[in-house]
């Protein structure tokens, strides 16, 4: 039975990834901090090849330790996203770049065969091709996405025949997780539409990439069926549908019956790019399905269950407040 670490396995996608590895037979470390919750896995908690570890990936005696006998490395935690990095940068380098450098070279030494990364699509900035394929520059506009890029060069130049390892630019994720961020485009919207009876879109002409957690999630368990010569030294995206965010917004109201007001304010973001997600699927035969249609309809459920209690207060659903209310160090 092989063993897969999941740096960041209590996050948002974690939460929906680690059931799914179990239940595909691996055996599953997780090491997070939990800062969101320390019961998002409750679902698999007493399933008995699941390892939690609240850890810092900051700890290079506990990655020693951990990543003996290893198959792979999923690496997802982060400080996630520019509003998220901002609020404190040098706590977001030393996370985000810093423990990552030790995190890659223990890994290897301790002869952990794959290593995963979740970079970002933002590492791209902006751009005027219409489609945004693996093979264009990247222009970074942030220390997030700067940082990001920096991961990847130093992760690929690691990379040798007995460490494979892939690079993945997810889109933004959207849908329905038990560790919910509610802070992310078609999460914010669909919140707002069900909870405020009203869309406020900020801008609107921004275009952006999305894929639901489901084929996210997905995704990762799908490149670990792949042979090492399929993914070694890969960066595919990843992604599905590419709407403005205007776009989004009538998408959601459409789907919850359209009689929910749309109101547009500015906005200084101008991130917008068409992230093309062909590459993964001529080469290796992968695509995501999942629809936003379906990623709102999944966050009705949850809400109309009684699963996201509170879903304009509490901290806890978003990165920045939940950030701003701890002091990590």
């Amino acid at each position: 039975m092989k063993t897969v670490i999941v740096t960041g396995g209590a996050g948002y996608v974690g939460a929906v990834l680690v059931p799914k590895l179990l239940d595909r037979g691996y055996k599953v470390k997780v090491i997070d901090l939990y800062i969101y919750g320390k019961d998002v896995l409750a679902s698999v908690k007493n399933n008995p090849n699941l390892i939690e570890i609240k850890g810092d990936i900051r700890d290079q005696s506990l990655l020693g330790k951990e990543c003996q006998n290893a198959y792979a490395v999923i690496h997802l935690a982060c400080i996630s996203n520019d509003p998220s990095y901002e609020l404190d940068p040098d706590l977001g380098k030393a996370i985000n770049y810093d423990a990552f450098i030790p995190l890659v070279n223990i890994a290897k030494k301790s002869k952990v065969k794959r290593f995963i990364y979740a970079s970002s699509s933002s590492v791209y900035g902006v751009k005027t091709e219409k489609e945004v394929t693996e093979d264009l520059p990247l222009s970074p506009l942030t220390d997030y996405s700067r940082y990001k890029a920096k991961c990847e060069e130093i992760l690929l130049n690691k990379a040798d025949d007995n460490f494979t390892v892939t690079i993945v630019r997810p889109s933004t994720v959207c849908g329905y997780s038990p560790r919910q961020r509610l802070d992310l485009t078609v999460n914010i919207l669909t919140n707002h539409a069900l909870n405020k009876n009203k869309i406020t879109v900020y801008g609107g002409e921004q275009k952006r990439p999305n894929i639901h957690i489901k084929d996210m999630t997905d995704l990762y368990l799908f490149l670990l069926d792949q042979s090492d010569e399929k993914i070694r030294n890969k960066i595919y995206n990843a992604g599905y549908e590419n709407y403005k965010v205007s776009e989004i917004a009538n998408i959601i109201n459409k789907t919850l019956g359209g009689t929910i007001p749309v109101h547009t304010t500015p906005s200084n973001d101008y991130r917008s790019y068409h992230v093309s997600s062909r590459k993964i699927k001529d080469e290796l035969g992968f695509e995501a399905k999942c629809s936003i249609e379906k990623a709102v309809m999944d966050l009705k459920a949850a809400f109309d269950a009684g699963s996201l209690p509170d879903p304009m207060n509490d901290i806890r659903y978003f990165n920045i407040k939940t950030m701003q209310s701890i002091q990590l160090k």
